[in-house]
């Protein structure tokens, strides 16, 4: 029977929709790019697209959701899903927050949902091996893992080599050791972004005397992934890596003791462990349904996810005071400023460093990401998603439907809806339209953005402008209705293309290239979803100056 709806159709999503499909359950495709729905082939032709996720959650022929998005959206997509009562599986991390993760966690308690985390190598085959051979004694008694995963692939700017590598390794390691870790100490270094460590180093100490550590790093000039595990009687490598009858290879009798003291290292080919070939997706995948079918709890459910992010958050305090030893039990509120005039109510997820000024009101079941600043009389509706650095200016109400993406800027007394046809009469609450506004977008002050729309990444929407249809990316709109009146760069400036298609904003000196074809433009210097180099965050000069130099 098809009852799952994926949300989230991109790099990641579209091997689980890969899966899922193969399962025989896969009842919707759910994503906000149009073009991304076209581009699965015929093989899917029996599945249903959808550019709405309230249409999704209301459709009650779908029971599970899984959730392949960016992570900091993964709170308030699973938050809506469980609260329309279905079973929800997250890619990891789980959330970006202990508070976040232990409101899913109570909320698919009290909905008696399943809620599953996405912890890939937990469902390796030769991951559950290791289990097996531990808990069988064969390794011994357990000293020492540890886990290098490297490479030179994507290198990200949103989030640190930590949070987007150590998950998987942190999971696996807590299952090995049995137990959650004493002590986390970590160091990162930053070589090409400041302040986004390209490469860090975990150690953790376990209460059993299991010691681990964590290496990871996106600067290797070549993929590694490789985990150790050290007992008194044996070693174990698992290099994933390798082709699959080389992937797990025992290492026993590696010691022997002169004269019963001294130890001496032993040069012996190990012995390679082959267990059935079975794809780790497909079998997570499977898991996850067998759990809904069945009512069962997953291996890795959402208190492994929380005890994976407590690691993760310990890691990252400690990396942020020089490598100091921590604690995984200690609490750590988020840092943010909130006037006395401003009600922020309980289950309200507020990021570090957010600034909620004079008679805001944040409402439950929303989040903001870190680095917000709502300025006064501004209202955030339940469920709503604000990323990081949103910046919204007085006398806005931000309602429910609307999700916004990471360095948006809502001007002061513009208008967001949620009802294209609003009648007082008529309950419309349960069919909210959904409004996305995209990485970097620009809302003038007291235009108008109705809703069911999405607004590309740095579109620039004029004062008063009334925007009824979708906003490509980088896009000026103006006007009642608005229209496109051109483009604009990612730093508010227009853009003048040249014969060859290409134009040069005036102040960071970025290229962007002008496709004729589709009428879409992209930055030649840095991509769209990565933010701005640290050297070209700051403006030297107004507007008007580059106005009259041109």
């Amino acid at each position: 029977m098809s009852d799952l709806a994926l949300i989230g159709c991109g790099y990641w999503g579209k091997n689980l929709a890969r899966n899922f499909l193969h399962l025989g359950i896969l009842h919707t495709l759910c994503d906000t790019d149009e073009n991304l729905l076209a581009s699965y082939g015929q093989e899917y032709g029996s599945v249903r697209k959808a550019l709405s996720l309230d249409a999704v959650l209301s459709d009650p022929s779908v029971t599970k959701i899984a959730i392949a998005t960016p992570a900091a959206t993964h709170f308030s997509l699973a938050y809506k899903a469980l609260l329309a009562g279905k079973d929800v599986y997250v890619e990891k991390p789980l959330c970006l927050s202990i508070a976040e993760a232990t409101k899913l966690i109570a909320l698919a308690n009290s909905m008696k949902r399943v809620l599953m985390v996405g912890h890939l190598l937990q469902y390796h085959p030769y991951v559950a091996k290791l289990r097996e051979l531990i808990s069988e004694g064969k390794l011994g008694k357990l000293y020492y893992i540890a886990s290098n995963r490297l490479n030179l692939g994507k290198i990200r700017r949103e989030e640190n080599a930590l949070w987007s590598f150590a998950p998987h390794d942190i999971s696996v390691i807590l299952s090995l050791a049995g137990q959650r870790p004493l002590s986390v100490q970590c160091n990162g270094e930053h070589y090409l972004t400041k302040g986004v460590p390209d490469t860090t180093m975990t150690q953790l100490v376990f209460a059993n005397g299991v010691r681990a550590h964590i290496y990871v790093s996106w600067l290797n000039p070549f993929k590694e992934q490789k985990l150790t595990v050290i007992g008194s009687e044996g070693m174990a490598v698992f290099d994933d890596t390798k082709p699959w009858a080389d992937k797990l290879t025992l290492y026993y009798d590696y010691l022997k003791w002169e004269d019963g003291q001294v130890p001496v290292a032993m040069k012996l080919s190990g012995t390679p462990i082959v267990v059935p070939e079975d794809e780790p997706l497909l079998a997570e995948c499977r898991h996850f349904v067998e759990c809904c079918h069945h009512r069962l709890t997953p291996r890795t459910d959402g208190e492994e996810g929380l005890d994976v992010l407590r690691v993760l958050d310990a890691a990252q305090r400690s990396m942020q005071s020089d490598g100091h030893k921590t604690s995984v039990d200690e609490t750590q509120q988020a840092s943010y400023f909130a006037h006395e005039t401003a009600i922020i109510d309980d289950g309200a997820a507020i990021g570090d460093g957010c600034s909620i000024w004079h008679f805001s009101h944040v409402s439950s079941m929303s989040s903001l990401g870190e680095g917000c600043n709502l300025g006064q009389n501004v209202f955030i509706a339940p469920e709503v998603s604000l990323g990081r650095n949103v910046k919204i200016q007085n006398n806005v109400s931000v309602y429910t439907g609307t999700t916004i993406e990471d360095d948006v800027f809502l001007g002061p007394s513009c208008v967001l809806t949620n009802v294209s046809n609003p009648r007082s009469q008529v309950n419309r609450k349960s069919i909210y339209e959904t409004t996305t506004i995209r990485r970097g977008a620009s809302i003038g002050a007291n235009a108008t953005i109705v809703c069911g729309i999405t607004l590309g990444r740095y579109c620039f929407i004029a004062a008063g402008a009334v925007v009824t249809e979708n906003v490509p990316d980088y896009a000026l709109m103006m006007g009642v209705p608005a229209v496109q009146k051109g483009w604009m760069s990612r730093h508010g400036h227009r853009l003048d293309f040249d014969n060859q298609h290409i134009a040069t904003c005036p102040e960071s000196g970025f290229q962007y290239k002008l496709n004729t074809v589709d009428s879409s433009v992209r930055c030649l210097n840095v991509p769209e979803d990565e933010p701005l180099p640290v050297d070209v965050q700051i403006g030297s000069k107004p507007y008007r100056d580059y106005k009259r130099k041109s």
